[in-house]
């Protein structure tokens, strides 16, 4: 079965039935996270505005696996916010738009540009930090608070006192790659990597805890990137091969990692010594375009930042959107739009300042009491505490660069049918500055 088609569809589903209404100009309620309890036992009574969120996840282009769990994830929580009364006694609206990728960029651009005009107060994305990079200067510019639920390139840290990501930098995610490979053995390891910030930013931390740890990056160094519109990788993969690797990874999007697994596989490597990353990680199957034949990836593995969702949880997505294959980043898009909510509810206002001036407070920055979901963390902050959201990705308070201070990270392997399954997670500290 073809996967990536069914996935775009039912994202289409899912924008036929947004809402789209325009938020309330009522902003006057302090944003000082000082005044947090007043505000938001004033703001309960409804006079805080309506909250409208708006979404710029990848329904086309190469990264479009992502779309459907992102937005389901953002989608849940809404619904729960909503069935709970809302926030400020409002329903919370949303506007979902596409990112697309890179190669598209005047997709992100129009969407953006389309989110500031109706006035949203948070964007939910993007999920490609090269697509961030592109229109971050005009949302956080626009005095607008942006979330990212998938985001890991480091020079996205501190960006900007508007940008916040629910997803650990490369840092986190590198070094368990990098140790993974290690650990399975290999000491000299082979990248394949795009030139992309996302695919870069990635191979610079495996590189850099490779060496460290007396291993050696043989290929895919600084200049030995392949550009993204690449489709014929014989002797990239030839000199990949060449330089006698260990273990290879391929950083890549979906786009490019099929035609990658082809010619590794013609040119006979071993695909058990293949690690793959969260911008390809998917179930390829063994049909349509992106399958491979039976038995093609067995033992390969791969890594994906956060921590693996509940039976619950992925049941609950499920109610959201029953087209779901994968559950990439769900978590973290439903902890982004809680975390909104929850800033917005304790600043006491519907804007993108008093959403910016908590959204460290209600992650738990400052201590306080632990909590899950809507309704038990909202209480407490209408009650005037400060509270500690309990992520359902698992990831820790935010730091001051605006990054989770800590995080899990997946680790799963192929079977024979390749699709992958979970083996386990490692959690690990973000490291600031």
């Amino acid at each position: 079965m073809n996967r990536s088609i069914p996935r775009v569809a039912a994202v289409a589903g899912a924008l036929a039935l947004v809402l789209a209404a325009c938020s309330s100009d009522s902003s006057s309620e302090s944003a000082e996270g000082g005044e947090s309890s007043e505000s938001a036992e004033g703001g309960a009574s409804g006079e805080g505005g309506t909250l409208h969120i708006g979404t710029l996840l990848p329904v086309t282009g190469s990264l479009a696996q992502l779309g459907p769990p992102e937005i389901a994830g953002v989608d849940l929580a809404v619904e729960e916010i909503n069935e709970a009364g809302g926030v400020f006694g409002n329903d919370v609206t949303v506007t979902h738009t596409d990112s697309s990728d890179t190669e598209n960029a005047s997709v992100a651009t129009e969407s953006s540009q389309t989110l500031i005009s109706e006035g949203v107060q948070a964007v939910i994305g993007a999920a490609s930090s090269g697509v961030t990079l592109n229109v971050i200067d005009d949302i956080t510019g626009a005095g607008i608070v942006q979330v990212s639920p998938a985001n890991t390139a480091t020079s996205l840290s501190a960006y900007s006192d508007y940008y916040f990501r629910t997803a650990p930098p490369d840092t986190v995610q590198g070094d368990a790659l990098a140790n993974l490979m290690l650990g399975d053995g290999a000491a000299n390891l082979g990248i394949l990597v795009f030139n992309d910030p996302y695919g870069t930013s990635l191979r610079d931390v495996v590189q850099g805890v490779t060496e460290e740890a007396g291993g050696s990056l043989v290929y895919g160094t600084e200049g030995q990137e392949f550009d993204p519109n690449e489709t014929n990788y014989t002797a990239i993969v030839s000199d990949a091969i060449a330089s006698e690797p260990d273990a290879i990874a391929i950083i890549a999007f979906t786009t490019q990692t099929p035609l990658i697994v082809r010619e590794l596989v013609a040119q006979g490597w071993d695909m058990s010594k293949t690690y793959f990353v969260d911008g390809n990680l998917q179930n390829f199957g063994t049909e349509g375009d992106t399958g491979f034949p039976e038995g093609t990836l067995t033992g390969s593995k791969g890594t994906l930042p956060g921590a693996f969702p509940s039976e619950e949880f992925q049941e609950r997505m499920l109610g959201v959107n029953p087209d779901l294959t994968e559950f990439s980043y769900g978590a973290e898009s439903y902890d982004a739009t809680m975390l909104v909510a929850l800033a917005a509810l304790k600043g006491g206002a519907a804007t993108g300042e008093a959403i910016q001036a908590n959204m460290a407070a209600v992650s738990g920055a400052d201590g306080g009491t632990e909590c899950t979901g809507w309704e038990e963390c909202s209480t407490l902050i209408t009650d005037g505490e400060d509270i500690i959201y309990q992520a359902v990705a698992g990831v820790g308070p935010f730091n001051d660069a605006n990054d989770p201070s800590s995080a899990y990270i997946g680790i799963y392997e192929f079977g024979a049918d390749n699709n992958y399954t979970f083996l386990e997670s490692q959690q690990g500290e973000v490291p600031e500055g």
